[in-house]
């Protein structure tokens, strides 16, 4: 089993919080941590730190974790993409996703409607680009060139790059569909092992039907970490469930919420979002129930721990997201560095799960 942090987020910004995401990433990468993930919300953009830490790391595949379709048009994506690949010797992973409604109209002013055909056509053109082609397409999103101006069809003078993985963020039934159709990862939230099959069942669908085998995709998911009293730190990430069931989206289109749904949460996912929508946020964070926090997180003794590791891997996840708890970064670290113990053992470990034969 493989193993990835995240960096940045809707929190990220802060001039006194860089340094210290530096060191961490850094020891990850010591540790051999296989993915760093740069989050991109409405904080840090997920482009520039990974280019910093493109100098001052060694192995750690740096991830944009995701670049938003609706913050840039196709060929920028491609080009920026590229520019990475190229300064950090090919270890880098683009990683696409249509956000949500909040953030697309409210922030980057365009349309969120069709997210799926949008993400499509940003997807083909990026691989137009990749593979030094020029960039001619006609899509109801994208016409390139742009018709009746002024504008010819152009290839990037940057050298052809095939290899560089793309990973998409998606939790609709049809985009999971096409994430097993087409993408090399899929970067996954609202992830229940017991009830896997909700997301991962549409993927092996989708790779089926373009004749790719069923683990195609590297299934890329996780939760916090925290070793301690369970009762204690079930309570204390309550709000980590709150926020995307109530924040991530509108009241109409939250895919957070929708995937919690499908997995068996209907009932609390509908009075959370209710009570934060109507401003009521801490009602709706102690009204997450203990079973939900339980089943996204990895809380407790080491033994609770590996339980949740071992649900995870005979799920058929590949690659376990780590978000390790702290006070500080010494204290992430040293939380890190427990669980990859743990993981590892787990890994080592022969599994009996369907999704593992």
């Amino acid at each position: 089993m493989r193993t990835a942090i995240s960096i940045g987020g809707p929190a990220s910004g802060r001039n006194d919080d860089w340094a210290d995401e530096v060191t961490y990433v850094r020891e990850a990468d010591r540790l051999g941590v296989d993915d760093v993930w740069s989050a991109e919300a409405w904080g840090q953009d997920a482009v520039v730190p990974l280019a910093y830490l493109a100098a001052v790391t060694d192995r750690i595949r740096l991830c944009t974790g995701i670049m938003q379709i609706s913050a840039r048009v196709p060929s920028m994506t491609a080009m920026t993409a590229l520019t990475l690949a190229a300064v950090s010797s090919g270890r880098f992973v683009l990683g696409l996703g249509v956000s949500g409604p909040q953030v697309v109209e409210g922030l980057n002013g365009v349309p969120f409607a069709k997210p799926l055909g949008r993400l499509r056509e940003h997807v083909d053109i990026v691989r137009l680009a990749f593979a030094g082609e020029k960039i001619t397409y006609d899509g109801e999103h994208h016409r390139l060139p742009l018709p009746g101006g002024e504008g010819k069809a152009l290839r990037l003078s940057q050298p052809a790059n095939t290899s560089i993985p793309i990973y998409l963020a998606t939790l609709g039934p049809l985009a999971l569909r096409y994430t097993g159709a087409t993408a090399d990862g899929w970067v996954g939230t609202s992830f229940v092992p017991e009830a896997a099959d909700v997301l991962l069942r549409p993927m092996r669908e989708g790779a089926a039907a373009a004749g790719r085998a069923a683990d195609a995709v590297d299934v890329q998911v996780g939760g916090s970490v925290a070793f301690g009293d369970r009762a204690a730190l079930l309570d204390r990430h309550r709000a980590g469930i709150a926020f995307p069931v109530g924040a991530m989206g509108s009241e109409k289109n939250n895919f957070y919420r929708d995937a919690y749904v499908r997995a068996g949460f209907g009932e609390a996912c509908a009075e959370v979002a209710s009570l934060w929508l109507a401003g009521r946020r801490d009602e709706a964070i102690r009204r997450v129930p203990d079973e939900m926090v339980a089943a996204t997180t990895f809380l407790g003794s080491e033994d609770d721990v590996r339980a949740r590791i071992r649900a995870y891997r005979d799920a058929g996840v590949g690659t376990l997201r780590i978000l390790p708890d702290g006070r500080d970064v010494t204290e992430r670290i040293d939380t890190l560095g427990r669980m990859l113990d743990l993981v590892r053992e787990v890994a080592a470990e022969p599994s009996t799960s369907p999704a593992a034969s």
